[in-house]
């Protein structure tokens, strides 16, 4: 009885003093600041959010500037960069280290007659 008991407090306490998971491995470092765009592909209408302290701050503030009630967030980023490119028929959002980066990714996968809307990065 005592073996069992001892084990089942080895593997409750394992998982405590394990690795972080893989889920817990993403979460953003200490201190890291949130971005987030919004987009109404009917309307055109867009609205983004740069260094906020969390993500649902970024999310709201992109969501009041689209000024649609339609709007939804399309990408929300935390220490990197996105831009959204678009032309009368679709829109592409992608992320990239540097602004340089989201917007040549977007714009490759837009296609032809794609600009870009709207970027924003975050530190």
């Amino acid at each position: 009885m005592r073996l069992i008991s001892a084990t089942l407090i080895l593997f409750s306490l394992s998982g405590y003093f394990s690795a972080p998971s893989a889920a817990q491995g993403k979460r953003p470092a200490r201190g890291a600041l949130y971005g987030a765009i919004a987009y109404h592909e009917a309307s055109g209408s867009l609205g983004w959010a740069t260094d906020r302290r969390t993500s649902r701050e970024a999310r709201i503030e992109a969501l009041e500037q689209c000024g649609h009630e339609q709007c939804v967030v399309v990408v929300a980023l935390t220490r990197s960069c996105a831009a959204l490119a678009r032309n009368p028929k679709k829109f592409v959002v992608e992320k990239g280290a540097t602004r340089r980066e989201a917007e040549t990714k977007a714009l490759g996968k837009c296609g032809t007659e794609c600009e870009i809307a709207v970027w924003t990065c975050t530190r």
